[in-house]
């Protein structure tokens, strides 16, 4: 239903100065959502791959350990001599206004290794090696999660805005403008037709 606005020029001018901004509002939100979409699709993608790397990686870390504890014992005391991990860093990228975290973490192509090559063996290399590129592919998978996250809700709330546009705004101030050019259409006819009356009553006068 129409807003009941004063039907004056005044009103009409400024009901299509708000319709204008609406729509022009509702393109930026829809190419908002396109593009954080985008954005969130080859994500997701990422994530998958990722998993998918950390999956085939554990398994392989996981038989290199149970065959370095088969041939070596159980390797808690060598598994204490490897530090607690304290590089990692957080910071964020913006993409359309969401912030998107970036997880880094100090590391070389050279890996340490905090036990003795003595008295170990290939294998416990081999174990720590890829529980190592598990913790880097782990760290990336967590950047790349939470940036879906962010994105998802950024998504919902941006169709939603688009939807209060489109759905309800829009349509009010296509009403008003219309409301109100009628209304000011038909007093204009009145007004015409008003003016006819007195010229034709003035002719009318001049004649007799």
């Amino acid at each position: 239903m129409a807003v009941q606005a004063v039907p004056t020029k005044g009103n009409l001018m400024a009901t299509k100065k708000s319709l204008a901004l609406a729509k022009n509002g509702f393109e930026l939100l829809d190419r908002k959502r396109n593009i954080l979409v985008r954005e969130m699709m080859t994500l997701i993608d990422k994530a998958t791959e990722i998993q998918d790397k950390i999956d085939i990686t554990y398994n392989k870390a996981y038989k290199a350990l149970q065959f370095a504890n088969i041939t070596l014992g159980f390797c808690d005391e060598f598994s204490k001599t490897v530090p607690e991990e304290t590089s990692l860093k957080l910071f964020y990228r913006s993409v359309m206004g969401v912030e998107i975290p970036i997880v880094t973490m100090n590391d070389t192509d050279d890996v340490k290794l905090y036990f003795s090559i003595y008295s170990t063996n290939a294998a416990l290399d081999e174990a720590y090696l890829r529980f190592h590129e598990v913790k880097k592919l782990t760290a990336v998978l967590a950047e790349v999660e939470n940036s879906v996250y962010r994105l998802a809700d950024a998504i919902k709330k941006t169709q939603k805005r688009a939807n209060a546009l489109k759905n309800v705004m829009i349509p009010k101030f296509e009403e008003t403008v219309k409301f109100i050019s009628e209304a000011l259409e038909e007093k204009d006819r009145e007004e015409f037709s008003r003016l006819k009356v007195i010229k034709s009553q003035k002719a009318s006068k001049n004649s007799e």
